[in-house]
C-alpha cells in the first residue's frame, strides 16, 4: 500500500510542478541553513574521546598563596612541576600523563629545505594509551625513557610525510631545535576536537606533530608554549620553573569506574591537606576532579555566537515551514474533487489522510536532498574563513542522517493540518462542486 501511495504522490507532484518546486525550495532553504549551523555546533561541541571521556579526569588543586584569595574563584586548570610529578609518581590511576605544549624548529636531512616550526607536546608515555592515539609505525617510548630523559620522539604522519616521504622512519633521527632525537613511533593523523587536554594553546588548535618526553624537553631546553600562572616567589626564567611557584603543566588521569573515582578523590583531598601541613599550600583545602566533558562545559568551549546562529537558522526554518504549510494547503484543497471521488468509491478518511501525508514525506525527501546541497555549499564557505575552527566544518554520517530525519519529520508535521482540513470536507460537498 505504501508503494501505491508513493506512486500517487509522485503523479500529484508532477501535475503541479510550479507549486511543488516552491514547496521543495522552501524546505531546502530552511534545511540548508539549519544543517549548516547545526553541523558546526555538532563538530565544536562533540566528544573528543568518544566512549572514553567519562573515564578521563583532570585533578585540580589550589597551590596559590593567600594574596587575593576568593573562595568562589575557579581552581587552576594547571599544576606546578612539584605537584604534577608528585601526582604522576603516586600512580593512583590506571594511567596518568603530565604534559605541556611546545613549538619546535625542525631541520630536514635535505639541507635544501629550510628549517620550519611545528607544534609539539612534551609529555609522559601515558598520554598515548590514555587518549587512544593510533600508531602507524612503532610505539610510544617506555616509562624508563621518561625517567632517564631519553632523547626519543614520536612524530605525526604529516611530519613523517614531509621529512621521510611517508616511509617507516622508526629508528631514524629527528633534528629538533639543534637536538637529535631517535624516532620510536609515528602516529596516524589524530586530532582531539576540542583540544581538551590543553585549552591554553587554543580550544580548537591543530594537532601536535612532535611528542617528546617531558623530562627530555626540560633537559634539552626545548621551547615551551602555553599559559602560566605564578604567585609569591615568581620566576620568569625557564630554567627556574621546576622550583618556582608557577602552574604551567597539564595533568590527566584515567579512572575506569566509580570506585576508582571515589578513591582518587580521597587521595587528592589527602594530598592537598598534606601540602597545607607542609606549608606549601596556604589556602583552605579545595580540590576538584572533573571529567573531560564536565571540564569543557565549565570552560564554555563552544563559542556563544555559534549557538545563537543555530537558533536563528531554525527560526528561519520555521518561517519556511509556515510557508510550506500554506502552499501544501492550497495544493491539497485544489484536489478536493479528487478526494471526494475516492471517498465516494469507498476510500476511508484514514487512507486518504495517509496518502496525503505520504505526499508530504516525498516533498521532505526532495527538500532534504536540496537542503543537503545547500548545506555542503554553506560548509564550504565556512571553511574559507581563516582559523583552525573553520577547517573543522565537515558533514559526517550523523549529520547526513539528521538532515533527512529533520526534513521528513518537519514536512510530515507541516502536512498534518492541510491533510486534516482536506479530509474533513464532506464527500457530498466535494462531488456537488464538480
Amino acid at each position: 500500500m505504501f508503494g501505491y501511495y508513493v506512486e500517487l504522490a509522485l503523479r500529484s507532484l508532477r501535475r503541479s510542478r510550479a507549486l511543488t518546486a516552491l514547496m521543495i525550495l522552501a524546505v531546502a532553504l530552511g534545511i540548508g541553513a539549519s544543517i549548516t549551523t547545526l553541523t558546526v555546533l555538532h563538530v565544536l561541541s562533540g566528544d573528543p574521546l568518544p566512549g572514553r571521556s567519562g573515564s578521563i579526569f583532570m585533578p585540580r588543586l589550589d597551590p596559590r598563596d593567600k594574596e587575593g584569595y576568593d573562595p568562589t574563584d575557579e581552581l587552576p586548570a594547571q599544576v606546578t612541576w612539584t605537584d604534577g610529578n608528585n601526582l604522576l609518581h603516586a600512580a593512583r590511576g590506571r594511567r596518568q600523563a603530565l604534559m605541556t605544549a611546545g613549538a619546535t624548529p625542525v631541520q630536514s636531512d635535505d639541507l635544501a629545505i629550510d628549517p620550519f616550526i611545528v607544534p609539539a607536546r612534551y609529555t609522559t608515555t601515558g598520554f598515548f594509551p590514555m587518549f587512544n592515539v593510533p600508531f602507524r609505525y612503532g610505539q610510544p617510548w617506555s616509562a624508563a625513557d621518561d625517567e632517564a630523559r631519553a632523547r626519543v620522539a614520536v612524530i605525526g604522519a604529516g611530519l613523517n610525510d614531509r621529512l621521510f616521504h611517508g616511509q617507516n622512519s622508526v629508528g631514524r633521527t629527528l633534528h629538533a631545535d639543534g637536538v637529535d632525537l631517535r624516532i620510536v613511533g609515528v602516529i596516524d593523523p589524530w586530532r582531539a576536537v576540542p583540544h581538551f587536554y590543553d585549552l591554553n594553546t587554543g580550544n580548537y588548535s591543530v594537532g601536535e606533530e612532535i611528542f617528546v618526553p617531558l623530562g627530555t624537553a626540560r633537559t634539552a631546553k626545548l621551547k615551551r608554549n602555553g599559559g602560566i600562572e605564578c604567585w609569591g616567589n615568581k620566576s620568569s626564567d625557564e630554567d627556574g620553573m621546576e622550583t618556582a611557584n608557577c602552574a604551567w603543566l597539564q595533568f590527566w588521569v584515567q579512572l575506569d569506574d566509580a570506585a576508582a573515582v571515589a578513591s582518587y578523590r580521597r587521595f587528592l583531598d589527602g594530598y592537598a591537606r598534606e601540602q597545607v601541613a607542609l606549608g606549601r599550600f596556604e589556602r583552605p583545602v579545595r580540590t576538584a576532579l572533573p571529567d573531560v566533558m564536565q571540564y569543557l562545559d565549565e570552560k564554555r568551549v563552544v563559542p556563544s555566537d555559534v549557538r545563537l546562529q543555530v537558533w536563528l537558522a531554525f527560526g528561519f526554518f520555521v518561517v519556511c515551514l509556515v510557508n510550506t504549510v500554506g502552499l501544501m494547503l492550497a495544493k491539497f484543497m485544489r484536489r478536493a474533487g479528487e478526494v471526494g471521488v475516492r471517498r465516494a468509491l469507498g476510500a476511508s478518511r484514514r487512507s486518504v489522510f495517509a496518502q496525503l501525508l505520504t505526499e508530504a514525506a516525498v516533498i521532505g525527501v526532495a527538500g532534504g536532498l536540496g537542503g543537503l546541497g545547500i548545506a555542503m555549499i554553506g560548509l564550504a564557505m565556512v571553511r574559507l574563513q581563516p582559523g583552525a575552527l573553520a577547517q573543522l566544518a565537515h558533514l559526517d554520517t550523523t549529520m547526513l542522517a539528521t538532515t533527512f530525519v529533520i526534513s521528513i519529520v518537519a514536512t510530515l508535521v507541516a502536512g498534518l493540518i492541510p491533510a486534516w482540513r482536506t479530509c474533513r470536507i464532506a464527500p457530498a460537498l466535494q462531488l456537488k462542486s464538480q
